[in-house]
């Protein structure tokens, strides 16, 4: 069974567990990824003498296979596997697979490295077959690593990657696209990390490009190579040097010019000057002005700008300072604004990136229309994103959001507007380009009413900040509130009946049916297309299909954000139905019939050895490639299950008697008061020793006779449960061979994604009425009791606190 991306994901990041004691994240990445890129080349380019890539006579993965066990592993794998590649193919240096300060010494090192390429030689780890027409497997699974190692390697050591979902964002906005791009259509990252941005960049030309990296940091260098390659991006030119200084791309002695630039420079870099003439730069970076000594980001930017063509663009991540630091800075940002080159502003949440906790944003620069340029679109998406350990992550829906509002220059309240140069060069504002100078994104505070807390009554101006509900829900309003004096409402029902008055209200329910209507729309139009798909479509292009239409359907929706709906199936998407598609893109609806035994990996002991693999069994550990065994039961064998929970419900309720009988008779009066234990066997030695006794002391022994006769019902249910399920599970993997590409349409497409992404539909409907009804809860708590009638219960209970005290003579 190929195997799917998610375990992909799983089981090269199980490969870190390997190494963790030894050294940082920092450091075993560069192991990890050197293992994956010697495998996936082997797969991929051995014995292919005109392959992009070259890989030796005896330096592949199966002759690194080879040498496990053997004493001079590491040695050998530095000798005759990497250096003859790294020569072959003109690439940085591979680390060492012989360090003993980083792998350890002996033993140590022969285990570390011989149980690292064993996690690598699983047969499903096979690249020449695991790359679905359009996908990159490999390349996403680079970018799951590079996220983890990132997160791991902490602040100091993360910065050599750009989160993929940043990177995303930066690939739409620049504008490139499969129509204006050509195979000769320049690319370049001046600080290109582990490449990430260029090859994001590619994705969205649809081709390859011509792509070029500098990267300050050789290791990191050497990765971006790597990644290029496992990219299918083998033509870039990555290049490891400084590139204030020594910037690598020039024609003749000026620097070379590009289409598009991407970059995430390091945020305000103090040593950036070092070794550099800026008053007489040769490549005339600084003209619009000589940065700060001890802060990089203008450097950076006047670089990138000076390296752009007069139709280039650009998207750079620096830090907020940028956009109003004053000084040398604030003149450089006023000759930049003048020369009319930035076209956006982006804003990000803070705490996105790894190498910093602080706000930045996306600086978009266009050459192109610069002379006729009026205003400055920004974007303030600081507020759009999820916590994800100890850093921040866009969502997917605040990546589409964010492109979606680019692409349209949509003005959306406190979201997006185009900022009128006048407004920004005028005195007010002097050039500053601060976003929340612009986009006022403070939340209406949640102000308390003095009047409704001194003489009740839920104010006018609370009830009417639920406008959006009474838009839909009109008649609502008149069922939930009444007058009570001018500006001042209470409710018509008590607080507790609030969410049974909105759930059962005609227009809510009316509501529900109109959006489950089209969604059903939406769904079943979708459902036609799934069933049409075949072995080599794109799963990517049928994400983007699927998740456009479902925006179109949702964009004029009250109460719910067609982007929360976008956000349901994306998450769905990544939870299950990626893997679904990938595997029909690879072997069409076929792949439904197929199904593993879960097998749990042994753990390596403290003696350093690795315990055995374990085969889980019983239903629990049957694995369908797209058809779990609950969707085969409940589809085929729903009758059986039936039997199954039918015996299972009787030994439960036999236990539960049992249990309450064992409660009733265990304490000192109880029958079972002398049993040191209570089981079926020792209460039918005690029903017989009673009853020798009953005639003398006419106890009653019924309970134990009810004791015993569910005890032995349970034993029968138990061993019913258990006869069945083994049935079960036989006639369950009978079944997935037999299954015809009609049924697993079926099963997949209606009772498998739609069901899902129906249960996705209905939270956001109970998000809806719940945030609704505890609103208006909460309001009414709020203003429940005026305080002249909280001073009386007061009094009140101050007057009894005295007459208790007067009771007992104080």
């Amino acid at each position: 069974m190929a195997i799917k991306k998610s375990e992909l994901y799983s089981s090269l990041w199980a490969s870190c567990d390997e190494l963790r004691g030894g050294m940082d994240a920092s450091q075993y990445k560069d192991y990890v990824l050197t293992m994956l890129f010697v495998k996936y080349i082997s797969d991929k380019y051995r014995d292919k003498p005109f392959g992009a890539i070259t890989v030796p006579q005896g330096a592949s993965f199966d002759d690194m296979v080879a040498l496990i066990g053997t004493p001079n592993i590491g040695d050998d794998i530095n000798k005759k596997i990497l250096n003859p590649i790294k020569e072959a193919n003109r690439l940085s240096d591979f680390p060492d697979f012989n360090d003993e300060n980083k792998l350890g010494k002996g033993k140590d090192l022969i285990d570390t490295v011989g149980n690292l390429i064993l996690i690598f030689n699983d047969p499903k780890l096979n690249f020449s077959t695991n790359n679905a027409e359009g996908d990159d497997i490999l390349g996403d699974a680079y970018e799951y690593l590079m996220r983890h190692f990132a997160t791991e390697s902490g602040k100091s050591k993360g910065q050599f990657y750009t989160p993929s979902e940043v990177s995303r964002v930066i690939a739409k906005v620049i504008g490139i696209n499969s129509r204006n791009a050509t195979t000769q259509t320049t690319a370049y990252d001046p600080t290109c990390g582990s490449g990430s941005l260029l090859l994001k960049v590619m994705n969205e030309a649809g081709k390859n490009i011509e792509l070029y990296g500098q990267e300050k940091e050789t290791a990191t260098a050497g990765l971006a190579r790597m990644n290029m390659i496992l990219h299918h991006a083998e033509t870039a030119e990555i290049v490891a040097d400084n590139t204030l200084t020594k910037p690598a791309f020039k024609t003749g002695d000026a620097l070379k010019k590009f289409d598009y630039i991407v970059a995430n420079p390091p945020f305000s870099l103090k040593s950036w000057s070092n070794g550099l003439s800026t008053v007489n730069d040769e490549f005339h970076r600084f003209e619009l002005g000589v940065p700060p000594e001890k802060n990089g980001d203008y450097a950076f930017l006047l670089h990138i700008i000076a390296s752009l063509k007069s139709t280039g663009k650009a998207a750079v991540v620096l830090p907020h300072g940028v956009l109003f630091r004053g000084n040398t800075e604030g003149d450089i940002r006023k000759r930049i604004i003048q020369k009319g080159y930035i076209k956006a502003i982006i804003g990000l949440p803070a705490n996105l990136f790894y190498g910093t906790g602080i706000p930045a944003c996306i600086l978009v620069l266009d050459k192109e229309h610069a002379q006729s340029r009026k205003g400055i679109f920004m974007v303030d998406a600081s507020k759009g994103f999820v916590k994800d350990g100890p850093k921040n992550r866009l969502r997917e829906q605040d990546i589409r959001k964010i492109t979606d509002v680019f692409s349209g220059q949509l003005e959306l309240p406190k979201y997006s507007r185009i900022v009128p140069l006048t407004e920004i060069t005028g005195a007010k504002n002097d050039y500053n380009l601060n976003i929340p100078r612009y986009i006022d994104t403070q939340e209406s505070e949640d102000i308390q009413d003095i009047a409704g807390h001194l003489l009740g009554g839920i104010p006018d101006a609370d009830v009417e900040a639920l406008n959006k509900y009474w838009m839909v829900y009109p008649a609502l309003k008149e069922v939930l509130f009444k007058p009570l004096r001018t500006g001042y409402f209470s409710l018509q029902s008590p607080a507790a009946d609030i969410r049974d008055i909105i759930f059962n209200h005609p227009q809510f329910i009316a509501f529900n049916v109109k959006l489950q209507k089209r969604f059903d729309t939406w769904l079943h139009k979708e459902a036609e297309h799934w069933k049409s798909l075949k072995k080599g479509f794109h799963p990517k292009d049928a994400l983007q299909q699927m998740s456009d239409e479902l925006l179109k359907n949702f964009a004029d929706n009250t109460l719910i954000d067609a982007y929360d709906m976008y956000q349901q199936l994306m998450n769905y998407w990544a939870e299950s139905m990626q893997d679904d598609f990938y595997s029909i893109s690879l072997d069409g609806w076929a792949a439904g019939k197929e199904y593993s035994r879960i097998i749990i990996k042994g753990k390596k002991g403290k003696d350093g050895k690795t315990g055995k693999d374990k085969t889980v069994q019983g239903l629990e550990g049957i694995e369908g490639r797209m058809i779990s065994p609950q969707l085969m039961i409940a589809h085929f064998f729903a009758l059986e299950k039936k039997a199954i929970d039918k015996a299972q419900t009787a030994a439960d309720i036999a236990k539960l008697r049992m249990d309450e009988i064992e409660g009733e008779q265990c304490g000192e009066d109880g029958l079972f008061s002398e049993l040191e234990k209570v089981n079926a066997a020792e209460v039918k030695r005690l029903l017989a020793t009673k009853a020798k006794d009953k005639k003398a002391n006419g106890e009653d022994l019924s309970v134990l006779h009810e004791y015993l006769e569910l005890a032995g019902i349970a034993v029968k249910a138990i061993k019913e449960v258990k006869e069945l399920t083994e049935t079960l599970e036989t006639i369950v993997i009978a079944q997935y061979p037999k299954l015809d590409e009609k049924t697993i349409r079926q099963i997949v497409v209606h009772e498998k994604w739609e069901a899902s992404l129906q249960i996705a539909l209905h939270s956001l409907q109970d998000r809806i009425s719940q945030a609704l009804s505890r609103r208006v809860r909460e309001l009414a708590e709020r203003y429940d009791r005026p305080l002249p009638e909280l001073e009386l219960a007061m009094d009140f209970y101050e007057q009894k606190v005295k007459q208790h005290l007067a009771t007992m003579g104080f």
